[in-house]
């Protein structure tokens, strides 16, 4: 049996990697990746380099100092025009806004009466910096009213941030937990985007020899199961040959073409600070980096990557097996690939759930049930569990018996699928001419 698996496993593996498409886009992706994120970084830096001016028609007897200029936000001031001549001549000027302050001996009536009149929906950063003005003249004013003071009042707004440290006294800084999620959110996607771009080979592989009839040359000197378990393992040997190449020649291009067009990748930074909700720790991030950028390199360079890499490796093959069985088991029950689309979302579900209910419960609360349970759940586990392990083992992330839980629960939920797989597997690689239902499918479990 082991003989005439492994030479299953060296044909699908020959025949992946000697195709013409898996050539070219062993060598188109990695620049098709890398020109991606040079045009993003681009992109990006295009769009913060746009400052906006919005007009402030103020008719009332405050904000005389509080409208300045910053990097993305000019202000014009209008004065002595009418409401409808400042609109349009905000409009003939090609300016962003007109900020309108109607006259008011009140400060609270004329900050409510306020509109900031746009062509279409303005942009929340624009609001919220206008909102922020009026705010902090507001709380200004009110305090007045209370006796206390300009000085006092600066003194009041200077801004606090809480120590944090860890109890054997190490300093502990913000956004941490976010960024660990990332990193392990990185490694979870990329599973998830392995297992469905080559648990799909194998189901096309399938497919393509069924149709041909080579299946029934084949399976009269090898039993259905080696057949299936052979393309299975070959494909995903051909698959991690194109993943390594890609992420070598990736790195290699990505640095070449920083170093030589000088481009800044840190402008994508700049745009996941602005980014609101989950990316805060983000935010927090790069405002501190200035002054914290040591306690940052030791935070990241102190999470356990060998321990994440192996459990990467571990995660990935036990995920592959369980899916890419399933894509064999439903490529041997359909004809074509048309009709594999009714069975194909089911199993794709688990994943894309496991990335979007990962992500929400991680960085909310990377202990609380949800992360606990999904990441305990087999078709699950190999990415919100990837979400977690950045924390480490033991207190403070997590527990050694999740995750030999997990990865029992993995190794017994793959050991059933590809029995499961085997028997449709079995059956329906020598039917024709019908495209099985699901009641016909657990039929075939029974044979």
């Amino acid at each position: 049996m082991t003989g005439k698996l492994g030479l299953i496993i060296k044909r699908e593996y020959l025949a992946k990697v000697r195709n013409k498409s898996f050539i070219i886009m062993t060598i188109l992706s990695p620049i098709l990746i890398v020109g991606m994120i040079v045009l993003i970084a681009y992109l990006t830096k295009v769009n913060d380099s746009e400052k906006r001016v919005v007009a402030v028609l103020n008719e009332s007897d405050f904000f005389h100092e509080e409208f300045g200029s910053t990097d993305h936000l000019s202000f014009v001031k209008f004065r002595d025009l009418t409401l409808e001549k400042a609109k349009d001549s905000t409009s003939s000027m090609g300016l962003y806004g007109l900020l309108h302050i109607p006259e008011n001996e009140v400060l609270e009536q004329a900050s409510n009466q306020s509109y900031l009149y746009t062509k279409d929906n303005p942009n929340t950063q624009i609001t919220q910096q206008l909102e922020g003005i009026f705010q902090r003249k507001l709380r200004q004013e009110r305090l007045g009213d209370l006796g206390v003071s300009s000085e006092q009042f600066s003194s009041i707004e200077k801004p606090f941030e809480l120590n944090l440290s860890t109890f054997e006294g190490e300093k502990s800084v913000k956004g941490i937990t976010e960024i660990k999620a990332f990193i392990g959110g990185g490694f979870g996607y990329a599973i998830m985007m392995f297992i469905i771009i080559y648990g799909t080979f194998v189901m096309r592989s399938v497919i393509e020899e069924k149709t041909s009839r080579i299946i029934e040359v084949i399976i009269s000197s090898v039993k259905p199961f080696q057949l299936m378990l052979g393309k299975i393992i070959g494909t995903s040997l051909a698959g991690m040959t194109q993943f390594v190449i890609w992420l070598i020649s990736a790195s290699l291009l990505l640095f070449v073409v920083v170093l030589v067009s000088g481009i800044d990748l840190s402008a994508l930074m700049t745009e996941v600070q602005s980014t609101p909700g989950a990316m805060n720790g983000m935010s927090q991030f790069s405002q501190s980096l200035d002054n914290e950028t040591i306690l940052y390199a030791r935070e990241i360079l102190n999470i356990p990557w060998v321990l994440l890499i192996v459990s990467f490796l571990l995660y990935f093959v036990l995920g592959y097996f369980i899916y890419s069985s399933i894509y064999a088991a439903i490529g041997a029950a359909v004809d074509n690939e048309t009709d594999t689309q009714q069975f194909v979302f089911p199993v794709i579900l688990p994943l894309m759930l496991a990335i979007y209910v990962g992500f929400f419960s991680v960085f909310s609360n990377p202990h609380g049930p949800i992360a606990v349970g999904f990441s305990l759940f087999p078709l699950t586990s190999p990415i919100v569990m990837l979400m977690r392990l950045p924390a480490g083992i033991g207190e403070g992330g997590v527990p050694l018996w999740q995750l030999l839980t997990s990865i029992a629960l993995l190794i017994g939920t793959f050991l059933g699928i590809v029995y499961l797989a085997a028997k449709i597997y079995r059956v329906g690689i020598l039917m024709y001419g019908k495209r099985p239902t699901y009641r016909e499918l657990v039929r075939w479990l029974r044979y």
